[in-house]
């Protein structure tokens, strides 16, 4: 079949959860299928498509534009339209979409979040999917429950009620829609009620030959947390756990040390209790012996949806995690047996010190994940899945 893919990552390198599994899911499609990848790159130096080229698409076009971005007249008036601003679309991968509709003759269109499913809409009398990274309306709701200012809360609410009805009219359009984990699976079907969308979960997975265990010697007393603070979530997850457990940890092992990972262009430092044992690493073409070299890696997310590549690629490296029950949402593990879960500032310090003073508990762990990451989160074996439900999608 011919494949127009629609992105808003541009997926290689692959260095960010959401460009990993686009990547993945792309090299996946290519086995049996020929793939138009339309992108968008937002950047500093513009991509080099020879690799996808060579890998995984037939063709390769790109968008040199931020899609997150958009003037201040649009959002002044985010709270009067009905689609949310992001999901607007950028004039250039419009045009684009119509370009290639008209040079080639479809047989699937995907597009990966929702913010590329309007360039998927115009592609008329092809069956449309919808590669989800998460539940948009579920995050909305999540955000509401949490401690706010009165003006704040309202505004959580009304745009989490847009987004509600945004997906119930979104979804209705296409074939089929995949999910990362049942959660987001069970708040999709929630908004479609009856509709004859097919909703599926397709979860996040890791490559297990790429990462293995030894990769690095392990540093006793140090801790990693492999997510950019580029991203929300994982901001406040550093800014809380800087401000309530760190200082906890140095109580206890004053030499101990911890290496945040990925680039910090445009965060705000000053906002994280940052002292001489924490380390940013800045953009590392390879965080494998980062994460490796690690004795514990640390998973204090709070917020978000979808499910936790960090973890994944954490358990494969044979790297013992410390999570939030939020953090391992969506995965199919069992606390005291892949991980340790610590909910609260004093239960997470408390983890993390257990496993840097039991090594018997640390191999334990370790060698439990790596095993439930082979058998359960392998990304040929995602990736099969994907492609098929891709066959049926009609």
């Amino acid at each position: 079949m011919n494949i127009l893919f629609f992105s808003t990552w541009f997926p290689y390198p692959a260095d960010n959860g959401s460009k990993l599994r686009v990547y993945q899911l792309l090299r996946s499609l290519a086995r049996t299928h020929q793939v138009t990848l339309a992108s968008f790159s937002f950047g500093e130096a513009a991509p080099d498509p020879k690799h996808l080229l060579d890998t995984c698409c037939e063709r390769v076009e790109i968008v040199h534009r931020n899609p997150f971005e958009r003037a201040r007249a649009a959002r002044a008036s985010r709270f009067a339209s009905l689609t949310p601003v992001v999901n607007q679309p950028v004039p250039e991968m419009a045009a684009l979409t119509t370009q290639l509709a008209q040079e080639t003759r479809f047989d699937r269109v995907i597009a990966s979040t929702t913010g590329t499913a309007a360039y998927a809409l115009m592609v008329q009398q092809t069956p449309r999917v919808l590669e989800e990274h998460n539940s948009p309306g579920r995050w909305a709701h999540e955000r509401c429950l949490q401690p706010a200012r009165p003006t704040t809360r309202i505004r959580r609410w009304l745009s989490w009620q847009k987004t509600r009805r945004y997906e119930a009219t979104l979804y209705r359009q296409f074939a089929l829609c995949t999910m990362v984990s049942e959660a987001d699976r069970a708040a999709t079907l929630s908004v479609l009620k009856d509709a004859a969308t097919r909703v599926e979960t397709v979860p996040n997975g890791v490559d297990c030959a790429y990462n293995r265990p030894g990769i690095a010697p392990v540093t006793p007393g140090s801790l990693v947390f492999n997510g950019s603070l580029t991203y929300d979530a994982n901001y406040d997850a550093m800014q809380v756990f800087l401000s309530s457990v760190w200082p906890q940890l140095r109580q206890e092992i004053p030499s101990i040390s911890l290496t945040i990972t990925g680039s910090v262009a445009g965060v705000d430092l000053a906002g994280l209790a940052l002292d001489s044992g924490v380390s940013l690493s800045g953009f590392v073409e390879d965080v494998r012996p980062l994460v490796a070299g690690a004795a514990v890696c640390v998973a204090p997310i709070r917020q978000g949806g979808g499910t936790r590549l960090k973890i994944l690629e954490a358990m494969a490296l044979g790297t013992p995690v410390v999570a939030t029950s939020k953090a391992a949402e969506g995965l199919n593990v069992n606390a005291g047996e892949h991980l340790l879960i610590g909910d609260t500032a004093m239960e997470f310090a408390s983890c993390v010190l257990r496993l840097l003073r039991d090594d018997e508990l640390r191999a334990r762990l370790a060698r439990n994940a790596r095993q439930l990451v082979e058998e359960t989160y392998e990304w040929s074996q995602i990736g099969a899945q994907f492609a098929g439900l891709i066959d049926g999608s009609t």
